[in-house]
């Protein structure tokens, strides 16, 4: 299997969609590295952003799920690390 090192940056504008966009990152659990969460209060939003080591289509298609929420944003930046596992 081939994977690939990536952040995922997302921002959550409508805390609503919280406890689906956990579920997804649960579902994925196996191939995240590291996630932080920031509440940026002042704003009224929270910055997520997750490191992932996984297939390109795992990370394609949990950042379209994510990005499917009600007022969520998500962004990825693919490394240049590839595995072959």
């Amino acid at each position: 299997m081939e994977t690939r090192v990536a952040v995922m940056g997302i921002i959550v504008e409508n805390t609503d969609s919280v406890v689906k966009l956990n579920g997804l990152l649960h579902e994925c659990g196996e191939f995240i590295i590291g996630r932080m969460g920031i509440p940026y209060r002042e704003k009224g939003i929270n910055i997520i952003s997750v490191a992932m080591d996984a297939p390109q289509n795992v990370i394609a298609t949990l950042s379209g799920k994510i990005g499917n929420l009600p007022g969520v944003s998500v962004k990825i930046a693919y490394s240049n690390v590839v595995s072959h596992e």
